[in-house]
């Protein structure tokens, strides 16, 4: 089906945002009729994928039936609320950083994430960069996932692994992964939610501080894992995850204070323009 999205969306920008690790550009994608560039990018959602071309002039193809597109894929790429009213919250003279790199990063969107697959891909995450924690994921999904998708250019393409599915393989078959030290944070990670002790889905219902607690009762989980996880797992807006880029930022453009007052309840979506802006441009 082809869409037409007039609000912020940018394919390339979402893929290289550090949020998601199974959204990528097809290789030889990117060549089109009378100069016009078609990128198609490739999507892995839990147990869905999905190719989308980029046509031009704020149209989409998506690769999927309109019943299929309104029941998931809408959804996922949080198309019912309006990002470029989301950007008009900052003033350009009074916080002229953020809004330089609201405008470099214009585009982005929050996708919605399955909560168990964001925990695992940034347990992962932990001290890798982003090809390295791609690289572990696939890895493991080849590993204990379900084929989904099979296409001569990007080969196979598997589901994520159910929690019992990941809690049922060896650690020597983790470290096969390249996973490091983070084996041991997946492995018990499976096991508590196999297990019950970790209900995922309840904490849908809880608010974000008692996120925050839960989430760091787990094995491995630190305050950016959480703070990652409720942005990117459960969809909090208002999370403001911080790593190298983001504290660098916030000490060298922000000595008095971030404006987290003035741009609650989206402060996540800032911090996604400070992070894609300060790592592409230096």
């Amino acid at each position: 089906m082809v869409l037409t999205i007039q609000d912020d969306f940018d394919l390339g920008k979402i893929a290289d945002s550090g949020q998601c690790f199974r959204f990528n550009e097809v290789p030889g994608s990117g060549s089109g009729d009378a100069g016009v560039v078609h990128k198609r990018y490739s999507v892995a959602a839990v147990n869905r994928h999905l190719f989308v071309t980029e046509l031009g002039q704020d149209k989409y193809e998506f690769g999927c039936s309109e019943d299929e597109f309104e029941s998931f894929w809408k959804r996922y790429f949080d198309l019912d609320i309006s990002y470029s009213q989301i950007r008009g919250k900052i003033d350009k003279k009074k916080d002229p950083y953020l809004y330089r790199a609201s405008e470099y990063g214009k585009g982005i969107r929050i996708l919605r994430q399955d909560p168990w697959e964001m925990l695992i891909s940034f347990i992962i995450s932990q001290r890798k960069n982003i090809p390295a924690i791609k690289a572990s994921i696939e890895k493991l999904c080849a590993l204990a996932g379900n084929v989904i998708a099979d296409d001569p250019e990007t080969g196979r393409i598997y589901s994520f692994p159910t929690p019992d599915k990941l809690a049922a393989l060896s650690m020597e078959q983790l470290s096969g992964c390249s996973l490091g030290y983070r084996d041991k944070y997946v492995h018990q990670a499976a096991l508590d939610v196999v297990s019950g002790a970790v209900d995922l889905s309840a904490l849908e219902k809880v608010g974000d501080d008692k996120l925050m607690e839960e989430l760091l009762k787990l094995f491995g989980v630190g305050v950016k894992v959480a703070n990652c996880e409720i942005l990117f797992g459960y969809h909090r807006l208002d999370a403001f995850p911080k790593d190298v880029w983001i504290n660098r930022v916030l000490e060298e453009q922000y000595p008095q204070g971030f404006l987290f007052d003035k741009y609650a309840p989206y402060n996540g979506v800032m911090q996604q323009y400070l992070f894609f802006y300060s790592r592409s441009m230096g």
